[in-house]
C-alpha cells in the first residue's frame, strides 16, 4: 500500500485516478470476459471499485434499474446507486486508496515507480476483512504497525534516562523529549527521536544570547510538570516544578535553528508559578489551565498568552469550573472549544469532562457517552481530527490499561485498545504525541512512571473506526445529548487534504473500512435504520421521562409530608420548651422556699438549744433554792435543842 501511494504520489487528480485505473487494468466493467479484474479482486471489491469509477467518471447513478433477469447488472446498478450524490474528487480517492489496500497483483514499474502487493480475504457476510498482510511495512526497519494496537519499534541510539511529567513535542517528523522526573531529581536534557529513521540523538543545547525578546541569559533549571509546545520553528517550554521555584510562569524558548535556550519576557500579570497544568496551543494563543504551586495548592485558575505580544491575561469565565486539579488532559476542538478531562486533586482522581466555549468564555458540564473512562490522573491525550486519543494515567492504585477516544463532536467514548500488566503504557505522568509515517498519522508515547521509571517508546495507528462510528451515532443521537457544536466540516478537511497532497490523513477511515455495509449507509436502509433507531431511542427516553416525572412526583408528595411534619415536631417542641421553661421558673421558686425553710430550720434550732440552756439553768435554780431552804429548816431545831435561840428572819 505505501508503496503504490508514493509510486502514485506525484500525479494529481485526475491524473492519479486514471493511472490507478490503467494500473489495475480496470475499464468499468463487470464482464466475465475481464479477466484482469476478476482474477485480482473478489466480487465485493469488483463491485465497489465499479461503482467508484462510475461516480468518478460519470456521477450520480441516474439510469433506470436493470431487469431482474440480469442479477450482475443489477448488483452493479445498486452499488453505483448506493453511492448518492458523493462528489467526483471523493469517488476518486476512495478508488484509488480502496486499490492500494486491495491490490493482489505481482509488483509491476510504471514511471520509474513499483507498485507492491497487499491482500484483502472476504468475511462470511461479504464485507472486507483486514489481514496482516494489510499491514504496513517500513523498508529497512522491518517495523509492522498495526492499526490499534501498540507495538514497541526497533529504535537505535541511546536512549534517554527513565523518566516520568516530562515535556514532548513534535517538529518536522522529530518527536522532542526535555526534562522530567527521574528517582525524585529534576532533568534539564533535550533529546530528539527522528520518526522516519527511529534514532535516538541527544541535543546539546546552549543559553542563548540576550535579545529584545529574549533578554534573560541564565541558565535553563531541570523541571518537571511543565507543558512543552511547537510554536513555529521553536519549542516553547511553559510552567513546571523547579528546586527553587519562581513566583511567576516562566516561559522558556528552545530556537531549533541555533540549538539555544533563551528566557522570552512576558507582559502583564503572569500567573503564579506551578506544574501539571494544562497548556493548549490555540490559534496564537496559549491556554493555561490548573496546576499545582509550589506549596501544593491546587489551582483552577484560567490564563491565556498571546504569543504574538507575549502579554498573559488572566480570564474570569462565568458558570462553574471544574474543581482545582493538577495531571489532567486538555484539547481544543473546533478552534472554540476547550476540553477538559481527569486530573487528580491530594485526595481523589477524577473522570469529569467540562467544556469551556473560548468565545464566550463560559463553562459547562455536558453529560458523556459511550465507555466513560475510569478516574484517572497523569495521563497524556492527543487530538486526531475530531478524535481525542486519551492514553495512560493512574488512580493512586494502579495504572490505566485502556487507551481511549472521544469523538469531540458526539461526547461519544470507546476504548481503542487495552494493555495487560504492568507496562509503561499504563503509566502516570507519560507522554503522547501525533506524528506522521508513511503518510498515517501514528501515536507515539514515551516514559512514565508504574512502580519503575520507563524510557520505552511504544507506537500505535489508529485505524479511525471510532470516527466512523461516531459519524454514525451523531447522525442518531439527539442534539440535547452533545454540548459540543460540531463546527469542522469532513468534506472541507477532505478537499483540503486532496489540495495539500497530503495522502493517508485523517479522512483514510473512509478508505479503509470501506465495505458493503459502509456503502448501504448512503442509501435508504441505513437512514430507515437510523429513523427506526431513533424512534426506539425516542420511546425509550419517553418512558424513561415519565418514569422520572411519577418519581419526582413521589418525591415532591414525601417532601410535603416530611415538610408538615416537620411543621407538627416543631410545634410540639415550643410547647414542650414552654412546659419546660416554667417547670424551670417553678423549680427555682421551689429552691428559693426551700432555702427560706432551711434558714428558719436553723434559727429554730438555735432557739431550741437556748431554750434547753434556760431550763436547765432554772432547774438548777429551783434545786438551789430547795437546798437552801431544808438547811435553813434543820439548823433551827439543832438550835433549839443547844440552846441557841432561833434568829429572826430580819437577820438572815
Amino acid at each position: 500500500m505505501a508503496t503504490m501511494a508514493r509510486a502514485s504520489s506525484g500525479l494529481a487528480y485526475p491524473e492519479r485516478f486514471f493511472a490507478a485505473a490503467s494500473y489495475a487494468g480496470f475499464d468499468g466493467s463487470l464482464n466475465s470476459d475481464n479477466k484482469d479484474i476478476g482474477t485480482r479482486f473478489s466480487n465485493d471489491v469488483a463491485l465497489i471499485l465499479y461503482a467508484l469509477y462510475q461516480q468518478a467518471t460519470i456521477g450520480p447513478c441516474n439510469v433506470p434499474k436493470p431487469s431482474s433477469w440480469s442479477p450482475v447488472e443489477q448488483s452493479k446498478w445498486k452499488s453505483w446507486q448506493q453511492l448518492g450524490n458523493m462528489v467526483s474528487t471523493e469517488a476518486m480517492r476512495l478508488f484509488v486508496k480502496i486499490l492500494e489496500h486491495n491490490s493482489n497483483v505481482e509488483p509491476i514499474i510504471e514511471n520509474g515507480n513499483s507498485f507492491s502487493e497487499t491482500k484483502t480475504i472476504s468475511s462470511e457476510n461479504g464485507s472486507l476483512m483486514e489481514t496482516k498482510d494489510k499491514d504496513i511495512v517500513s523498508e529497512g526497519l522491518g517495523l509492522v504497525i498495526i492499526y490499534d494496537q501498540w507495538i514497541s519499534p526497533p529504535i537505535t541510539g541511546q536512549r534517554p534516562k527513565a523518566r516520568y511529567e516530562h515535556g514532548a513535542a513534535v517538529i518536522q517528523d522529530k518527536m522532542y523529549i526535555c526534562g522530567g522526573n527521574h528517582n525524585g531529581r529534576y532533568l534539564s536534557d533535550l533529546h530528539v527521536l527522528d520518526l522516519r529513521g527511529w534514532t535516538w540523538s541527544k541535543f546539546d543545547a546552549k543559553v542563548g544570547p540576550k535579545s529584545m525578546e529574549s533578554p534573560s541569559s541564565v541558565k535553563i533549571a531541570p523541571c518537571a510538570g511543565h507543558s512543552l509546545i511547537p510554536w513555529e520553528n521553536k519549542l516553547l517550554s511553559i510552567a513546571g516544578h523547579t528546586k527553587d521555584p519562581s513566583e511567576t510562569i516562566q516561559v522558556k524558548a528552545f530556537d531549533l535553528q541555533t540549538g539555544t535556550w533563551s528566557m522570552l519576557k512576558t507582559n502583564g500579570k503572569a500567573p503564579v508559578s506551578r506544574g501539571g497544568q494544562s497548556v493548549t496551543l490555540v490559534g496564537t494563543t496559549l491556554v493555561i489551565f490548573g496546576g499545582q504551586d509550589s506549596k501544593r495548592t491546587l489551582l483552577n485558575d484560567l490564563h491565556i498568552l498571546d504569543l504574538e505580544t507575549l502579554t498573559w491575561d488572566e480570564i474570569d469565565a462565568v458558570g462553574v469550573p471544574p474543581s482545582p486539579r493538577s495531571d489532567h488532559a486538555a484539547a481544543v476542538h473546533a478552534e472554540r472549544y476547550l476540553l477538559i478531562f481527569g486530573g487528580g486533586s491530594h485526595a481523589t482522581c477524577f473522570n469529569d469532562l467540562h467544556v469551556l466555549d473560548l468565545q464566550a468564555m463560559e463553562w459547562s458540564r455536558p453529560t458523556q457517552q459511550g465507555e466513560i473512562p475510569t478516574p484517572r490522573a497523569g495521563h497524556a491525550g492527543v487530538t486526531v481530527g475530531e478524535n481525542w486519543f486519551i492514553v495512560g494515567g493512574g488512580d493512586n492504585k494502579s495504572g490505566a490499561s485502556e487507551t481511549v477516544v472521544l469523538n469531540m463532536s458526539t461526547l461519544v467514548w470507546s476504548v481503542v485498545t487495552s494493555v495487560q500488566g504492568r507496562v509503561p503504557l499504563a503509566s502516570e505522568g507519560l507522554s503522547l504525541v501525533v506524528g506522521s509515517f508513511n503518510g498515517e498519522d501514528i501515536l507515539v508515547s514515551f516514559g512514565g512512571y508504574n512502580g519503575h521509571y520507563n524510557n520505552e517508546v511504544n507506537v500505535l495507528k489508529p485505524s479511525h473506526k471510532s470516527t466512523l462510528q461516531s459519524k454514525i451515532m451523531e447522525a442518531s443521537i439527539p442534539d440535547s445529548v452533545s454540548a459540543v457544536h460540531n463546527a469542522t466540516n469532513p468534506t472541507r478537511d477532505l478537499e483540503s487534504e486532496f489540495e495539500v497532497g497530503q495522502e493517508g490523513k485523517i479522512r483514510e477511515i473512509v478508505m479503509d473500512n470501506v465495505d458493503s455495509e459502509l456503502m448501504k449507509s448512503k442509501g435508504e436502509e441505513t437512514s430507515e435504520h437510523i429513523i427506526a433507531t431513533l424512534k426506539v431511542e425516542k420511546e425509550g427516553l419517553e418512558s424513561s421521562l415519565n418514569k422520572e416525572k411519577l418519581q419526582s412526583l413521589r418525591l415532591k408528595q414525601e417532601v410535603a409530608e416530611a415538610e408538615t411534619r416537620n411543621t407538627d415536631l416543631y410545634k410540639e417542641l415550643q410547647s414542650v420548651r414552654g412546659q419546660l421553661a416554667a417547670e424551670q421558673s417553678r423549680c427555682f421558686k421551689l429552691e428559693v422556699e426551700v432555702a427560706e425553710l432551711r434558714q428558719k430550720l436553723q434559727t429554730m434550732e438555735t432557739l431550741q438549744k437556748e431554750l434547753e440552756l434556760l431550763q436547765r439553768q432554772k432547774a438548777a435554780s429551783e434545786q438551789a433554792a430547795l437546798n437552801a431552804k431544808q438547811r435553813q429548816g434543820s439548823g433551827g431545831v439543832w438550835g433549839w435543842l443547844a440552846g441557841s435561840p432561833p434568829q429572826n428572819s430580819d437577820d438572815a
